[in-house]
């Protein structure tokens, strides 16, 4: 069936969550081992406060972050949702995700809600950096106009980026088909635009491993593989 929602679309619009990274076998940051941080909850480590109240935890949860985005790399699922946008099978994508595997694929359209672990930003004078000068050997986090430099991600305690909210509603315009791909729909506010989606006349289609709080209003719900899903979509496509 998704196949010929996919078909019957003419203005298709993805919103990737965090299963979309998991299957390329990143570690979602939420159930990492919290012995690595002295026992604290990660989610901590990623609020704003951590940046003074304790930087040198910020800084290794961030290394760590980075290290693990940089070990994998865009899965298939990624690459067929890259093909899909250069055919105009699909608008764009909207992301909860911060790693830069959307961008590795090929994607260029991605309203990126919560930022960029790719890139780093001095907070003084907003110099933009690689996230690798994060890491070893380099190890940098300060700025040449002694301002600290932090990932271009959206902490807790932070608003979501103008510019992404921006180029979603963009994406939001005469929208028929909303996909969701590995997200819980349980993080606002991004979880608002599958709702004002369907608001708008689409049709909602939730691919998740489990149950989210959205699938009484989603036109099909399927809760296996992203990869499976998406590759047998997209053979059908190449069939049909």
């Amino acid at each position: 069936m998704l196949t010929e929602l996919l078909k019957e679309a003419s203005s298709t619009v993805i919103f990737s969550g965090a299963g979309m990274s998991t299957e390329s076998g990143l570690q979602d940051f939420r159930s990492a081992d919290r012995g690595m941080w002295n026992n604290r909850n990660p989610i901590e480590l990623a609020d704003i406060e951590a940046i003074n109240s304790n930087r040198s935890e910020f800084i290794r949860f961030y290394q760590w972050r980075i290290q693990e985005m940089m070990n994998h790399q865009p899965n298939e699922g990624h690459h067929i949702l890259s093909k899909w946008e250069s055919k105009g099978l699909i608008k764009g994508i909207i992301t909860q995700n911060v790693e830069n595997y959307h961008e590795q694929a090929g994607n260029r359209r991605i309203a990126k809600l919560h930022g960029d672990l790719g890139t780093l930003r001095c907070m003084s004078c907003d110099k933009q950096f690689e996230s690798q000068i994060y890491l070893p050997p380099v190890e940098r986090n300060s700025c040449n106009c002694g301002g600290f430099i932090r990932p271009n991600v959206v902490l807790f305690g932070e608003m979501l980026p103008q510019a992404s909210i921006d180029l979603a509603e963009n994406l939001l315009q005469s929208i028929d088909l909303f996909i969701v791909l590995g997200s819980s729909l349980q993080v606002s506010p991004a979880n608002q635009f599958p709702k004002r989606a369907k608001q708008r006349g689409a049709r909602l289609v939730i691919v998740n491993h489990d149950p989210t709080p959205l699938d009484e209003y989603a036109d099909l719900v399927i809760n296996v593989s992203l990869g499976e899903v998406l590759s047998n979509a997209d053979q059908k496509l190449e069939n049909s």
